[in-house]
């Protein structure tokens, strides 16, 4: 036995006995404290209790004393309940030996359960790494500040950045510079697509799914997410979003050059190119007809002229949807090169802003967009062959292209894009010097009306060639309209013009009423001669109505569709026109159609056809007599200036003619008078059917040219180019020179809509 054991055996013995003789608090106290002290100085829970009922039965305190026995001495210490005592203070000593058993086992119970916990998380971990590097899609987990720090295989091969190098923080090292963020994977949705950099330099399309979770050691928000590989959809989309743009883009283009102007726009910016050229050969004698898209056309054609002309040339040569390379067999590429269109007249080339690989989705998307572009140049084709034979057509049938001098016409159809209907005007050249003059409107619209239109106009035409007044004209047109489907109730009117005698002799089949305005007057109507449309009623005879033109009034004849407008009376229309005209005198007839048409024109456009002939009559013959006197040219040349337009003289010509008779009176003033007293100078100038005269005379002295006139002396000379006929008549006194200026016919092109 140890001496730590002998010595709590007796510290044990003497508090149990000084228990037993006085029990209290204080000595069951001391039984706890032996137990701690026990426990301390490890003493077994055996040895403490054999020791404690060895002491019993020492002391006979085993079983109860019986009632009648003696008194205990000194050897025997507690009273009658002594056993029970005792029992109590070995509990007593053995609760605190119980309390640190008990923690024990549960502190090794917990050292137990930890254990198996970490195996099983152990388990747990290196399932989950199984599962996680056994995904095909790339994995990750970012924390809230965005830095990625984990990420699997599948996403180091979708990326090219493993999990060898995590963490990855923002920015991330795969972002694109142009693209400036990401979404925020806190505030956006959990599935979008972006575009990265692979580590090689490819450019990838990927698709990212994440979800957010809360993580339980110190509650802070963790996004875990997925991604894959979506470029060939991407491509595909773009690839589809791209033809449809293009053939949006040119689907209303009706020629080549628009097809081209907008479509080497879109095609540029859909692949991405610096500049696009097409060359189009209409023959090999002329060289090719270039269309250049992009920033810097002028170095450009420079470009195609110097490098890539023999290229294109080789590629029209080329079988139809082919495309090549440029250089051939290089790695990178400065463009492409291909046939356009399927005429083998065309090709083109697309030229990058840098070298660059032509990955395979890259041919698809080319090969795409130059088809695309290949039928929208045949279809512009097409129409433009059609629509010219069309214009042949609508030009054939609508009137005459050149007209009388001192006309205009006018001709607006209601259906765009058609550029004839209904509505027609004519104006004939007749033997004896007059003009015949027709303006009518059949009945509907479109090419149905245009058609009836054809077949009336020729009639007319030819009855004015016979020689037909304007009541017989109408007369038969009866009898021609009653025969051809669609034409009753077509109305005309129908004048015969004579400029020389300034008359004008009219009749009218329900039509509008010709408007006629003196000079500085209100226009009136002209409404003689009338009578019902064409077809209708048997009329046993047209009327006809003649009246004066005087000299420089305008006259107007025009169809409902310049007057008609819904909601307004058409008295008031008709006013309008009228004042329009008081104001004229001194405008071109073109001018005065412009300025008809601008101030009746609806707000929203004419919503019927129109058609309308302005003439001026020859204004009076200009009388000028004025003193011989340098500063009275500028007046002189003024009032010749505004005489010429007037008498609707083309501005060119009436440039010429009053230079020309600037000239004749600065040889007045000049020579005639020299070192005499000053005397006058007279200009006058006249207008027949189809040319001016403008004469000068002086009543001075006719001085010869020297044989050696020097830098001066071109007078003369100058006249004779700017007239077609000049004569000097010096006979006599003063001198007399008249200079002859032929009118030309006005040049007009139905199809223009002047």
């Amino acid at each position: 036995m140890t001496t730590v054991l002998a010595a709590f055996r007796e510290a044990y013995t003497n508090a149990l006995r000084l228990h037993l003789d006085s029990p209290t608090q204080y000595t069951l106290a001391e039984g706890y404290e032996l137990g701690r002290r026990a426990l301390v100085e490890g003493v077994s829970i055996l040895d403490l209790t054999e020791h404690h009922f060895r002491l019993l039965g020492r002391w006979n305190l085993l079983a109860p004393p019986p009632a009648a026995a003696a008194p205990q001495d000194d050897e025997h210490p507690g009273g009658p309940d002594a056993g029970d005592t005792a029992l109590e203070f070995l509990l007593q000593t053995l609760a605190a030996l119980d309390v640190a058993t008990r923690g024990f086992l549960d502190s090794t119970r917990s050292y137990e359960l930890q254990r198996l916990r970490a195996e099983d998380l152990e388990g747990r971990d290196t399932f989950r790494t199984a599962l996680v590097e056994s995904l095909q899609d790339g994995f990750f987990v970012a924390d809230s500040h965005g830095t990625l720090t984990e990420v699997n295989s599948a996403f180091g091969a979708l990326t090219g950045y493993g999990p060898e190098t995590v963490p990855y923080p923002l920015p991330h090292p795969w972002a694109i510079a142009e693209e400036t963020r990401y979404p925020d994977l806190g505030t956006e949705a959990a599935r979008f697509v972006m575009p990265v950099r692979h580590r090689d330099g490819r450019r990838l399309w990927l698709a990212v799914s994440t979800s957010s979770l809360i993580r339980p050691e110190d509650d802070e928000r963790i996004f875990v997410g997925t991604i894959r590989d979506v470029t060939a959809e991407h491509d595909a989309q773009a690839r589809d979003q791209a033809v449809s743009r293009l053939a949006t883009a040119v689907a209303a283009c009706t020629s080549v050059v628009e097809v081209l102007t907008v479509g080497l726009d879109e095609l540029r910016l859909a692949v991405g190119a610096e500049t696009a050229v097409v060359s189009m050969w209409p023959n090999r004698q002329t060289g090719p007809e270039m269309y250049v898209s992009g920033e810097d056309a002028v170095q450009s054609r420079q470009v195609l002229d110097a490098r890539a002309r023999a290229l294109l040339d080789r590629a029209w040569l080329r079988p139809g949807r082919t495309m090549f390379a440029i250089p051939e067999g290089a790695a990178s590429s400065e463009g492409i090169v291909a046939p356009l269109g399927e005429t083998g007249d065309a090709a083109l080339w697309l030229r990058f802003a840098a070298p660059r690989a032509i990955s395979p989705g890259d041919w698809a998307l080319f090969s795409l967009l130059v088809g695309q572009l290949s039928l929208a140049v045949q279809r512009a084709r097409n129409f433009d062959a059609a629509r010219s034979t069309s214009l042949t057509l609508q030009r054939a049938m609508l009137g005459p292209i050149e007209l009388p001098p001192r006309f205009s016409v006018h001709y607006e159809p209601a259906l765009p894009p058609l550029e004839i209907g209904g509505d027609w005007y004519d104006v004939v050249q007749l033997a004896d010097g007059t003009i015949g003059l027709v303006v009518g409107d059949c009945v509907g619209r479109g090419l149905s009306a245009a058609v009836v239109m054809g077949q009336l106009r020729t009639a007319a035409r030819a009855l004015l060639l016979r020689g037909a007044g304007p009541a017989q004209l109408l007369a038969e047109l009866d009898t021609v309209a009653a025969r051809i489907p669609g034409a009753m109730c077509t109305t005309v009117c129908a004048a015969i013009l004579d400029p020389e005698r300034g008359t004008f002799r009219y009749s009218n089949a329900g039509h509008m009423p010709p408007v006629l305005a003196a000079p500085a007057t209100k226009g009136r109507l002209l409404e003689g001669g009338r009578a019902v449309p064409l077809a209708t009623f048997d009329t046993p005879q047209r009327p006809e109505a003649t009246t004066t033109l005087e000299p420089g009034s305008t006259l107007v004849l025009f169809t409902d569709g310049l007057v008609e407008q819904r909601g307004i009376d058409i008295d008031i229309r008709f006013d309008e026109l009228a004042d329009e005209l008081s104001g004229v005198a001194d405008m071109a007839p073109r001018v005065v159609a412009d300025a008809v048409l601008s101030r009746l024109r609806p707000a929203g456009g004419y919503d019927d056809d129109v058609a309308m002939v302005v003439y001026r009559q020859p204004p009076r013959a200009l009388h000028l007599d004025e003193p011989a006197e340098a500063n009275r040219l500028s007046g002189m040349r003024r009032r010749l200036t505004a005489w010429l337009s007037a008498t609707a003289v083309p501005a060119g010509l009436a440039t010429d003619l009053v230079a020309a008779a600037n000239e004749a009176c600065s040889n007045c003033i000049e020579h005639a008078y020299l070192g005499g007293s000053p005397g006058r100078v007279v200009l006058t100038a006249d207008c027949t059917l189809d040319r001016v005269t403008i004469e000068v005379s002086d009543d001075g002295s006719w001085r010869p040219l020297p044989e050696d006139p020097g830098y001066r002396g071109r007078g003369i000379a100058m006249m004779h180019a700017l007239t077609d006929e000049l004569t000097i008549d010096h006979v006599g006194v003063g001198t007399h020179v008249r200079m002859i200026a032929k009118l030309p016919a006005v040049s007009f092109s139905a199809a223009s809509r002047i």
